[in-house]
């Protein structure tokens, strides 16, 4: 019999857990938000069904609030103190064996429904990836991700655009089959928060997935709730997208022609033929040229200074 989460000492609900098929982990990457992690594991704890297992990555030398909020929750607790969000996951991912993984973020809260509707359409063994919508935690009920229910793979003529520059949900609520990111990094580890490009780890991921001859699935019945952060200047997030731009044309030289149409298609202000989520490293634009030129420059020295792991 798998371990299921427990609730709180304090919290008298009891919590019942049923079998998943296929197994499931749970993995909250944190870094000292011990009372985000608080309800973010309070939330999973309302899950039906429940997961096999909740794994919290601590993304630190260790803290022991954090630890001990993982406890009261039952939760296991495993300290990553290599700095970078795609450093924490790919040890989520290493300490895992069920068959699903499945990432919220500390600051995220699922719905009681995300898990079995995220799970679900691994049924399908063509499918490695899964994503569902985005809700503000702070009252604003608009979606951050595309509507409607979709499958990507490499057949869509628009794939590798749609994967990689925020046309699949984000990565505060995703799950990965683990026998398809066996062998490699996932997350790649230069991106992500942490990292010399603070975007797009979760975005590198499905193109990965699908290069390999997955499929990919957006679910909007999959819902979380997540915190509203301030975002970074113009000028800052023109520099990381155009640096997250010149990876992606290191890394697929089969995408380099399609890469380069869509950069022009950016910078030119050109409308996308898909529904874009605002939080992905896709909007290269911003209000004046010589901001684009100089977040350009920027963006190259910062792609060139970073070694490849």
């Amino acid at each position: 019999m798998n371990p299921s989460l427990r609730t709180p000492a304090h919290d008298q609900r009891t919590f019942a857990s049923r079998e998943l098929t296929p197994s499931v982990t749970v993995v909250i990457c944190t870094r000292n938000r011990p009372a985000f992690l608080q309800k973010c594991l309070a939330g999973i704890a309302r899950l039906k069904p429940a997961p096999n297992q909740v794994l919290v990555i601590d993304n630190s030398a260790g803290n022991a609030d954090t630890r001990k909020v993982a406890s009261d929750y039952g939760a296991r607790y495993i300290i990553e103190p290599v700095p970078g969000l795609s450093h924490a996951r790919n040890r989520g991912l290493a300490e895992c064996s069920t068959e699903i993984v499945a990432f919220l973020d500390d600051d995220a809260v699922p719905a009681p429904e995300w898990l079995g509707a995220l799970v679900a359409p691994f049924a399908d063994k063509q499918i490695a990836a899964a994503t569902g919508k985005v809700f503000s935690l702070d009252g604003d009920s608009s979606e951050a991700a595309s509507q409607n229910f979709m499958t990507l793979s490499s057949s869509d003529s628009h794939w590798f655009e749609r994967a990689t520059f925020g046309g699949m949900g984000v990565g505060c609520n995703m799950a990965l089959r683990r026998e398809a990111c066996i062998g490699w990094n996932v997350f790649d580890e230069r991106l992500g928060r942490g990292a010399p490009f603070h975007i797009g780890e979760e975005s590198f991921a499905f193109a990965s997935f699908i290069s390999r001859g997955y499929t990919a699935v957006y679910l909007p019945s999959a819902a979380v709730y997540h915190a509203t952060h301030k975002r970074d200047p113009i000028e800052v997030e023109a520099r990381n997208s155009l640096a997250y731009w010149l990876l992606l044309f290191s890394e697929f030289p089969g995408q380099r022609l399609n890469l380069v149409r869509f950069l022009f298609r950016r910078l030119s202000g050109k409308r996308l033929d898909w529904p874009r989520n605002p939080q992905d490293p896709g909007e290269i634009v911003s209000s004046s040229w010589h901001v684009k030129l100089r977040a350009g420059w920027n963006g190259l020295l910062l792609f060139l200074r970073t070694p490849k792991p």
